[in-house]
């Protein structure tokens, strides 16, 4: 049977839920993303629900189980894998203790590291309070 490749092109954003299920199902997530499936009368139809947000393009490309079929290696002898899994004889250098790194961590801080984590800003002074002014007086005139 023959196959084919759909790529989406256009933002799903604007069209139908159906249109927006139907991609779902076709297997297309986003934009630019490309799918293969059989050219069957079922896909045919979603592609043509679909079709102002695809490109379609027919395609020999094999599936993924076929590729991985291909490109398996062959089973190996009952003797090479039994010589694979057996422990080595050589053994491997101890690491390096990790307690000198703790120790350096943990040295006592210097006073000039304390002085820098201490509070920079000074206090605020309380405002003097301003005086009162007082109300204009005007003289008054007498007749």
């Amino acid at each position: 049977m023959a196959r084919i490749k759909i790529t989406q092109v256009v933002s799903r954003i604007g069209s139908t839920e159906r249109q927006k299920r139907n991609l779902d199902a076709l297997g297309i997530k986003k934009m630019g993303r490309a799918v293969v499936h059989e050219d069957s009368p079922i896909i045919l139809g979603m592609v043509e629900k679909v079709k102002h947000l695809v490109k379609v393009e027919a395609t020999t490309e094999e599936t993924k189980v076929a590729k991985a079929k291909k490109a398996a290696p062959a089973p190996k002898a009952a003797a090479e894998m039994k010589a694979e899994t057996a422990p080595k004889a050589e053994a491997k250098a101890p690491a390096a203790p990790k307690a000198a790194a703790v120790k350096k961590a943990a040295a006592p801080k210097t006073e000039k590291a304390e002085a820098s984590k201490a509070p920079k800003a000074a206090p605020k002074k309380a405002a003097a309070p301003k005086a009162a002014k007082a109300p204009k007086v005007e003289p008054v005139k007498e007749d």
